[in-house]
């Protein structure tokens, strides 16, 4: 059968309207195109997307200082930078991403994200999709509950275990790289987790440490030491073999069956869930390897950069390569209630952008970009690199002390992969970066995209927590536009 959308026919769309309009095996062309065109604004569920990257930028970087930048405004708009031109005709960057600036017909850009919570509970929104439900989350308010909405890659997961009956693989289908977001300062935040869904579909999380109390490996080259990926455990010790992991199994089972009631609770089943996890990538040589950084090359190691961010990139790569789905890498803050160590520049945004932040993602992200480009795996691979708010439009300089505050009402997002147009633009904000002007993106948009791109329909619905089934994407709409 032929097929125009898609192009299964290997037919090009050129070569079809080459025909011309008298018809083609016995259908008029008009009527394949206004089919294709409906077809599209439906939505069409095409899934080129194996597994997604999401480089999370955790704390808001300012939309000013990377991707919407206003040259022309007054300096409590424009910022303390200087813009550059980049690859796309008329799109300028900030002055430190000459990188990015010079591969931005390989990646489209969103100028239009917005949501309500201004505030770093935008986490949330930005994971899941879906505004924060009220619950109690400590003294700082934003820890993660049992009655949060599941990330996408809890979703993800859950999908393709219940609904896609996916067979499991060698290792889990979600992760969370280097550590949970929040670990560094202490926190833990809404959004990166399973939420009502259980804890069976949490992420897998690798746990990275800092030397001492204010250090920021973010920023700076790490030791191999000082970088090990692999879970705790994963690697077994050499007299442990098989034979003998399996009889301590079988002891374990026959006290298991005794505690029979206890098995029926809802955290022993998802410990049982989770070890059985566990077990699996201990027997997996494949697993073991996909961990360990040291298999790459120095030469492709330094083009990453040796930074904790650059290295993070990295490993998601090796993830995705063996078999993970939904991989998300975070650049968090390193101290606690320091805003100059991360994103979240309420101070000091000019030098920690100027002589840390912009260059570290400029040095680590293209090369990244490239690398998967070059593998074949932008084929069907999803990137989305975004914060969760952007920052102020006015610029505060306060003596000594000059920065932006949060703002959620407008921030930009990277988006390539998967069938995404490259060197698109999407939406166009008004004269101060502060507001959409036109094709406003909302956190449900990126939710129905990314899903639409696995192959999921946003309309797909799990078990909500009350047990009524809620759709996955919520009021969101598939970005066809950019497909």
């Amino acid at each position: 059968m032929l097929q125009v959308l898609g192009n299964k026919s290997g037919v090009s769309r050129r070569q079809l309207l080459q025909v011309g309009g008298a018809g083609m095996l016995g259908m008029h062309f008009d009527h394949v195109l206004n089919a294709e065109e409906q077809t599209q604004k439906k939505g069409s569920h095409r899934g080129r997307a194996k597994a997604v990257i999401f480089v999370f930028l955790f704390g808001g970087p300012s939309q000013l200082e990377t991707f919407d930048v206003r040259p022309d405004a007054p300096d409590t708009i424009r910022g303390p930078f200087q813009t550059i031109p980049t690859k796309t005709p008329g799109l300028r960057f900030c002055e430190h991403l000459p990188n990015l600036a010079q591969i931005t017909d390989r990646f489209a850009l969103i100028r239009t994200l917005n949501h309500s919570e201004n505030n770093h509970n935008g986490c949330h929104f930005i994971q899941t999709g879906q505004p924060l439900p009220p619950a109690e989350r400590g003294s700082a308010n934003v820890s993660a509950t049992d009655k949060d909405w599941p990330a996408f890659g809890s979703v993800v997961s859950y999908v393709d275990r219940n609904l896609h009956k996916r067979p499991p693989a060698e290792i889990p289908p979600y992760f969370m790289i280097p550590n949970t977001i929040g670990r560094f300062a202490g926190y833990d935040y809404s959004g990166q987790y399973a939420g009502w869904l259980g804890k069976d579909y949490n992420p897998m999380a690798t746990r990275i440490n800092k030397s001492h109390t204010r250090d920021n490996p973010f920023f700076r080259d790490c030791e191999d030491s000082e970088l090990n990926f692999q879970p705790p455990g994963l690697t077994r010790a050499p007299d442990i073999t098989i034979d003998r992991l399996n009889r301590r199994l079988d002891l374990r089972s026959q006290f298991d069956k005794e505690r029979h009631l206890l098995d029926q609770a809802q955290a022993a089943q998802s410990f049982g869930a989770l070890r059985n996890k566990a077990l699996h990538m201990i027997n997996s040589p494949n697993v073991a390897q996909a961990f360990d950084l040291r298999k790459e090359s120095d030469e492709m190691r330094d083009r990453y950069g040796r930074s904790l961010f650059g290295q993070s990139l990295l490993m998601s790569r090796r993830l995705v390569e063996a078999g993970a789905r939904y991989v998300t890498v975070g650049w968090d803050m390193a101290v606690r209630g320091d805003d100059t160590t991360s994103w979240d520049s309420h101070r000091d945004l000019t030098k920690i952008n100027r002589d840390h932040l912009l260059p570290g993602l400029d040095r680590s992200l293209p090369p990244f970009l490239l690398d998967l480009e070059e593998r074949g795996m932008l084929d069907d691979t999803l990137v989305l690199v975004c914060g969760e708010i952007g920052r102020t439009p006015k610029f505060l300089n306060r003596g000594n002390v000059d920065g932006r505050d949060h703002w959620s009402y407008c921030f930009p997002a990277l988006m390539t992969g998967a069938g995404i147009q490259q060197g698109a633009i999407y939406g166009e904000s008004d004269e101060h970066a502060a507001y959409p002007l036109s094709d406003a993106v909302a956190p449900a948009d990126i939710a129905a995209t990314i899903y639409d791109r696995l192959g999921i329909d946003p309309e797909t619905r799990v078990p909500g927590p009350q047990g009524r089934p809620v759709p996955i994407a919520e009021g969101g709409k598939v970005l066809e536009r950019l497909i």
